[in-house]
């Protein structure tokens, strides 16, 4: 297949899956986006392995002679995206295959069952994806395959009510199978890898009166640098918030709160934890004051601070010292169980232990919500080495 015709078909993949994101009418968007942004990805790869003279055909030696394999019916059998992204000469970065292989085993998750509820679970990498895609086509093949130009922004017709939010960030019903994925993908990736915008990246709106900003009112969409006077007040990271009635605090300014007050372990993903997994309500304490932006009234601080008096005490009857899944695995390896990986640890903790993350004393959730172990769980991993010694040494 000629290079431009393969870039054609994945140029033609990316956007239908992107449009087909954007159709409100659509209630199996991620599932679909996934699917063919997999396939835009694959004939990618295969446009710069054909341009590079990498032979992307599976074979196999028959002597000294190459065989190559195909199909019942006599085609050639072509890389897919997952063998791409493994071959040495692959034209992206680390960050970006990460994205890709997370999007390949969400797709194994769900190909073979139906699942609900995943869109706002993993929006921020699909986000990622389509950004990357952009960039890498324009780069491998210039700025004219570029499909930044060819998609308009979806129009809201109306504003998000309260039911249609709940749907919307209703992560406590995914699919099991798809939040164990998500979990133990995740834990393999550092905090610098799953902050990357390559791996996801994150967006939010906020609904701007009438008032002219750099000369436009018309623009749906008006970009504003941080350090312009447009950007005074504005959380970069977020919106920019006009204060009225009470006083109100982003979830960062609790945080820098409880640090200032010693807590400096705290974090949003703590406070999320918090609040989602004990109190299950919010409600009360704060308000949405865009679609997406929320901030806490003053009556969440002593609520959180009094959390933070609390946690501070088990952290430290904990030593303080926390572990993530790769640590583990080297400190076992280090006292001779060299078979000893993460999917031992993960089966351990999860069928042995049946260890609910969110109410265990063996580990908290930190930055980015990613859950770390303490110490506590380090002797009852050994001992579980030891009773397997014969596979894992």
């Amino acid at each position: 297949m000629k290079k431009t015709e393969l870039l054609i078909k994945s140029r033609e993949a990316m956007m239908s899956a992107v449009q087909i994101y954007n159709n409100p009418q659509i209630t199996f968007k991620s599932e679909t986006f996934i699917t063919l942004a997999i396939i835009a990805w694959t004939y990618l790869f295969h446009a710069y392995y054909a341009n590079a003279k990498i032979d992307f055909r599976y074979y196999h030696m028959k002597g000294k002679k190459k065989i190559y394999d195909k199909t019942k019916h006599g085609a050639y059998k072509h890389w897919e995206l997952e063998r791409c992204l493994n071959e040495e000469k692959s034209p992206i970065d680390p960050i970006t295959a990460k994205n890709l292989r997370f999007l390949i085993g969400i797709r194994h998750e769900i190909e073979h069952q139906m699942t609900k509820k995943i869109d706002s679970s993993i929006s921020a990498k699909l986000q990622a994806c389509s950004i990357n895609y952009n960039y890498y086509i324009k780069k491998l093949f210039g700025d004219v395959f570029g499909v930044d130009q060819e998609l308009g922004l979806a129009i809201q017709f109306s504003p998000i009510e309260a039911e249609q939010k709940e749907q919307l960030y209703g992560n406590e019903k995914i699919a099991g199978n798809v939040k164990n994925f998500i979990s133990k993908f995740e834990d393999s990736l550092s905090e610098d890898e799953i902050g990357n915008t390559h791996y996801a990246y994150r967006v939010v709106f906020a609904r701007v009166d009438g008032k002219r900003i750099n000369g436009t009112t018309d623009q749906v969409i008006t970009f504003v640098r941080a350090d312009s006077p447009e950007a005074q007040g504005l959380n970069a990271a977020y919106t920019l918030i006009k204060e009225t009635e009470k006083r109100k605090y982003l979830s960062k300014e609790i945080v820098q709160k409880m640090h200032e007050k010693g807590y400096t372990w705290f974090t949003v993903g703590d406070m999320t934890s918090y609040w989602k997994n004990q109190l299950k309500s919010r409600d009360k304490y704060g308000i949405y004051i865009t679609k997406s932006q929320w901030m806490w009234y003053e009556n969440w601080l002593p609520v959180i601070e009094q959390y933070c008096q609390e946690e501070d005490k088990n952290r430290n009857s904990n030593n303080d010292e926390t572990y993530y899944p790769s640590d583990i695995v080297e400190i076992m390896k280090q006292k001779g169980y060299s078979k000893f990986n993460t999917w031992w640890f993960n089966t351990f903790w999860e069928y042995d232990l049946k260890l609910d993350k969110n109410n265990t004393v063996h580990g908290h959730f930190g930055k980015y919500n990613r859950f770390v172990w303490h110490k506590s769980i380090l002797p009852l991993v050994e001992e579980y080495c030891q009773k397997n010694a014969n596979r894992l040494k």
